[in-house]
């Protein structure tokens, strides 16, 4: 039962790498051209939804397995 929640941080922490990694990414994007900022805020927000989506799935299957 142990390593739900074991396994309920470590895709926390991946997904908050991920995140980490995208928006990094997209600023350094938009610090060399500041005119794609509207079409690549809105790839990044998409992307950061479904990385958080892979979170919310790991807490339902926690409490699905219990």
């Amino acid at each position: 039962m142990n390593l739900y929640f074991i396994g309920l941080g470590v895709a926390a922490l991946g997904c908050g790498i991920g995140i980490g990694i995208a928006v990094k990414g997209a600023m350094e994007a938009m610090g060399r051209q500041p005119s794609i900022q509207p079409q690549l805020q809105t790839s990044m927000i998409i992307g950061a939804a479904f990385i958080e989506a892979l979170t919310i799935y790991a807490l339902i299957a926690t409490f699905l397995a219990k």
